[in-house]
């Protein structure tokens, strides 16, 4: 039976740059940080969820994906198609504001949604995710 979700993957066009975004721009905190072989293993979480590690994975040729498929990732990375999940904060309109001073794209300012305050913002490499608040229950 499936317990939980621990690791999930963000496809980025430079892990460098990437490291640098979640973790100065959005305070994530680095969980692994691992080298083996030309593959690096870097993953980042937010600071009071230890149980979750999203792996930034490099977009670059690899045994598992040929260099034709890393070409067509990195167009749908880079033109913004990709939805990479939702981040929670429990005060959206301040969230909004400091992402906002410390550059971050925004597609969408807050709005009203039935499930709470919704902001849709992109990462350094194009990848979107929605930013909520969720309703009081």
């Amino acid at each position: 039976m499936i317990q939980k979700l621990s690791h999930t993957s963000v496809y980025v066009l430079d892990q460098e740059r990437a490291e640098a975004f979640y973790t100065e721009t959005l305070g994530l905190e680095v969980r692994t940080d691992a080298t083996m072989g030309d593959f690096r293993w870097l993953t980042v979480g937010p600071k009071g969820q230890p149980d979750l590690e999203i792996a930034l994975m490099e977009l670059k040729p690899s045994p598992m994906m040929s260099a034709d498929v890393i070409a067509q990732m990195r167009k749908l990375v880079e033109a913004g198609t990709l939805g990479a999940g939702v981040f929670e904060t429990s005060d959206i309109h301040k969230t909004y504001a400091e992402l906002k001073a410390k550059g971050v794209v925004f597609m969408q300012a807050p709005e009203e949604r039935p499930y709470g305050i919704e902001a849709l913002m992109r990462d350094d490499s194009g990848n979107w995710f929605s930013l909520c608040q969720r309703k009081p229950h």
